[in-house]
């Protein structure tokens, strides 16, 4: 059996939910897949009607991929998250499944720092009540519960790639920056690390949080962290939603302990434009509220739309898996001469001795062969020179502990 690719490309469907940039479709056609566009998010029943003959998916924040989606998707191959986060896909089960999971880390990290710099100002200057008391007609020219936020101490709850650049820029600004991270992060500029979120707390005046969705993180910031904080902080969140008991901050808002305020994530979310919002911080005083829209710029969209269908194409196209949030990191180059074979199994003794026994078997020479694991399965790239028979699929298939073979070429 002799084959250019492992599947007619215009035959692997692909689709697009949550109103990715149109850039993604055309780059994702101009490969030959067949791409549906769909503006809304997609509840789980109307996600599984959706996918069953899909092998690649892209979302973005709001579409829920859970383990009963996936066990209605037997074409799926790959995920892409067009946003950072990725809490909202099932990664164990999609990893029980073989199907890989990529996001865009970077490209909207600039988006979110901006907005975030911008919030600070605002909510320094109380320019939320001023300008929503000038359309009602009210002139309330004061410099009282207005500063600049040049020498006030930022203390940044989260160091990645957001909050780090935010820490660079902030600075620049005249802030003083603090950082709190669960994981040892260099500091940059003349950031000081906090050793607890306790520190972080007590010493800052403005607080940003760029934390990621973990299970672990809900609720993170409560009743007893509000305590903790100086009277009339500035508090921002720009993560994810249930990091901070809303409850919570709308007590403290209302009491005066935070003097401003800036949400951009919430527990429950719209999931479309149409469907209403509802939260316990609407119509408080100096509270913006925004719709989750910290990376929502047209730079940062046109970004996500290139890299991830990029590291989706070189998956499928190549198997490199260099990007992805959950598979075993593999970069591997184009293969001129010959066909790859890519296998996927449980993480379990022998089965890379299993895979060349079939192949020495069928007399197939190995022209290259990578391998690389993870704590739940191993990823298997194997090079060979010759034609192959289907039997020798079906045998890689049978070894025990597979999980998915595939041909790429």
């Amino acid at each position: 059996m002799e084959k250019k690719l492992s599947y007619p490309k215009n035959k692997i469907k692909v689709l697009l939910v949550e109103g990715i940039h149109p850039d993604a479709a055309a780059m994702m056609e101009a490969e030959g897949f067949t791409v549906e566009l769909i503006a809304t998010g997609l509840d789980e029943d109307e996600l599984i009607e959706k996918i069953k003959d899909v092998a690649i998916l892209g979302i973005r924040s709001k579409t829920q991929v859970t383990r009963r989606v996936l066990d209605h998707a037997p074409r799926l191959l790959a995920i892409g998250a067009f946003c950072i986060g990725t809490n909202q896909i099932d990664l164990d089960e999609c990893l029980n499944k073989g199907i890989a999971v990529f996001n865009a880390p970077y490209s909207n990290t600039r988006s979110v720092v901006e907005l975030a710099i911008a919030e600070m100002i605002l909510l320094m200057r109380n320019l939320p009540d001023k300008i929503m008391a000038m359309h009602q007609g009210k002139w309330q020219k004061s410099a009282n519960s207005s500063n600049e936020i040049r020498n006030k101490a930022l203390g940044i709850i989260g160091y990645g790639n957001i909050g780090a650049q935010l820490s660079i820029l902030a600075e620049a600004v005249g802030l003083k920056v603090y950082y709190y991270d669960i994981e040892e992060k260099l500091a940059l500029g003349n950031a000081v690390k906090c050793t607890t979120l306790r520190e972080l707390l007590t010493v800052a005046d403005i607080i940003s949080l760029h934390v990621d969705g973990r299970p672990e993180n809900k609720n993170m910031i409560g009743a007893r962290q509000f305590a903790q904080m100086k009277d009339g902080v500035i508090f921002i969140n720009l993560s994810r939603g249930h990091v901070v008991d809303v409850e919570a901050l709308s007590e403290n808002i209302k009491s005066g302990k935070v003097r401003g305020s800036a949400i951009d994530v919430f527990p429950r979310e719209p999931k479309n434009n149409k469907e209403a919002f509802e939260s316990p911080l609407k119509g408080l005083p100096n509270t913006m509220l925004t719709p989750h829209i910290g990376g929502s710029t047209l730079e940062a969209q046109v970004k996500i739309a290139s890299f991830v269908p990029e590291m989706l194409m070189n998956f499928i196209n190549r198997g490199n898996t260099s990007t992805s949030v959950n598979f075993p990191r593999l970069q591997l180059s184009q293969l001129e001469v010959g066909h790859r074979l890519i296998h996927i199994h449980r993480n379990e003794a022998g089965v890379l001795g299993k895979i060349d026994l079939c192949l020495a078997k069928h007399n197939i020479n190995i022209l290259g062969q990578h391998l690389k694991t993870n704590e739940k399965i191993g990823y298997v790239i194997t090079d060979i020179d010759k034609k192959y028979s289907p039997a020798v699929l079906q045998e890689l298939k049978d070894i025990e502990g597979s999980i998915r073979v595939r041909v790429l070429y």
